[in-house]
């Protein structure tokens, strides 16, 4: 089977309402689908990349492009799992968790988007924990970075939810304009004071050995 020459494809994660794995070729086309519908209002770029001012079929063939390049690219020391989000069944976004030097750092990083019919239901912190519960509890990270513009409200608001603390600030133009965006960092402590959602990890121990990890 394919899972046994790649093991990611074996990693799941559940919580009380959300499933978080790899997508089968037919599920990336369905997360592509949704992109393309919109994944945030046009008015604002919550992202670094604009990847969503493209034309809607640029936009779905994207996604799909970096999902492939991710899993070509992966390496011990520097990998990415962009992590399909599933709820009832349903494709509704892409929560991803990368690393670089991993067993020597003991840093991740966090990143996500969902369909915008999915937005205000709590599902942004939901996937959010899972992955936090997969490098804390799963994988030893030691701390987890992520990064919002000012103007992503519920970014910003996920992130305090979940314990991280200020880190500071950076300066970047964005459609032409400066645009200042605030970095977070979550440290284990605050990451075990702050977890409320359960999580169970599984097919994690195959991956150990592509993620820079012993077995």
């Amino acid at each position: 089977m394919l899972v046994d020459h790649f093991p990611p494809l074996g990693l799941r994660l559940t919580t009380p309402r959300l499933e978080l794995r790899l997508p089968s070729s037919e599920e990336l086309a369905a997360l592509a689908g949704l992109a393309a519908e919109g994944v945030h209002d046009p008015e604002t770029m919550p992202f670094m990349v604009p990847w969503t001012d493209r034309p809607p079929a640029e936009v779905a063939r994207g996604v799909v492009q970096h999902h492939w390049r991710n899993l070509a690219e992966w390496t011990p020391e520097k990998w990415e799992f962009d992590l399909t989000v599933f709820h009832e069944g349903e494709v509704v976004g892409q929560q991803s968790l990368w690393a670089r030097d991993l067993v020597v750092l003991r840093q991740v990083e966090t990143g996500s988007w969902l369909g915008r019919r999915y937005h205000g239901r709590g599902i942004g912190t939901e996937m959010r924990a899972a992955v936090l519960h997969l490098a804390f509890a799963g994988l030893d990270a030691e701390e987890a970075v992520s990064a919002a513009f000012e103007n992503s409200h519920a970014s910003n608001a996920v992130s305090r939810k979940l314990g991280y603390q200020p880190n500071g600030v950076d300066r970047h133009v964005i459609r032409g304009a400066v645009t200042i965006e605030q970095r977070y960092r979550l440290t284990r402590a605050d990451w075990e004071r702050h977890r409320t959602v359960p999580v169970t990890i599984e097919g994690l121990a195959p991956c150990r050995p592509m993620l820079g990890l012993p077995k």
